[in-house]
């Protein structure tokens, strides 16, 4: 499958801006189209309490969010322009939930671009939005940190392998990456149970696609697997991960998914995530 449409979650923020960016040369290096969604959230209130609140109060709620959306469309469109990328390009905004919203419209793209979370002021749209995203959605999602990332994106990505479902779901959403990259490295950390030379079976694969792949391992002596990751992705100087995200179950939760969690904490480079 090869990256067609991709959509970007844009807001009224700071950080919108770098993820704009970096989703309009996502596009032109895959000649690909780029949806920008905004979303006016809609905030849950029980009827008791919203009889109390003065009807001015909304209204100026929607106004500001109506403001921030058209600034964000305006942030969206001089984007475009300077990429070039106007004609392969376009507009939708939406309100709802925002991991609602974003996640329908994902359902029919190959790739959705969001920010990292915890997120921060005006790029805050919902509490656990990025990982309820990556949940829900059914499809591809790539996190862009706070920080930034240098352009282009994909030359060289560390893939974290460990066997599982949403590992090989995520190599599988990230093969047209994968296909374009010049570097390839397959980590496994503390694996157990996926052989005597772990990542070997995925490189192989990859290889038959054509990906230059090799297989790492590392153990963690007592550090955050997520710790060790990072460690990985700043000594080699890569610049995307590839990973599967695990939730859901309690259990499930404190083995693997902690470093999901962190992942999506304290990202320095962006991290596609599949689940």
């Amino acid at each position: 499958m090869a990256l067609k449409n991709i959509l970007v979650h844009v807001t009224n923020s700071d950080e919108a801006k770098a993820r704009v960016e970096a989703a309009f040369s996502l596009a032109a290096d895959h000649d690909a189209h780029l949806t920008g969604l905004g979303v006016r959230s809609v905030t849950q209130i029980p009827g008791y309490a919203a009889s109390r609140i003065p009807p001015q109060v909304f209204r100026e709620v929607e106004a500001r969010q109506e403001a921030d959306v058209k600034a964000a469309r305006k942030l969206f469109d001089s984007a475009a322009a300077r990429a070039g990328w106007s004609d392969r390009s376009g507009w939708l905004d939406g309100a709802g939930l925002p991991s609602d919203v974003v996640g329908l419209h994902a359902r029919y793209t190959d790739l959705t671009v969001v920010g990292q979370q915890p997120l921060t002021g005006a790029d805050n749209p919902e509490e656990g939005f990025a990982d309820l995203l990556v949940m829900h959605s059914g499809r591809p999602v790539l996190v862009f940190p706070h920080v930034g990332a240098k352009s282009p994106i994909g030359r060289h990505i560390v893939v974290a392998w460990n066997a599982s479902r949403e590992a090989a779901r995520a190599v599988g959403d990230a093969m047209p990456l994968l296909e374009s990259s010049d570097t390839v490295d397959i980590l496994s950390i503390e694996p157990e149970g996926i052989g005597d030379l772990p990542g070997a079976d995925i490189a192989q694969h990859l290889a038959r696609h054509g990906i230059k792949a090799e297989a790492k391992r590392s153990v963690a002596n007592k550090v955050d697997a997520g710790d060790v990751l990072l460690n990985f992705v700043s000594d080699s100087g890569a610049d995307l991960v590839v990973m599967g995200a695990y939730g859901h179950s309690r259990v499930r939760e404190m083995i693997m998914g902690g470093v999901t969690r962190h992942m999506l904490e304290h990202m320095t480079v962006p991290v596609l995530m599949s689940h």
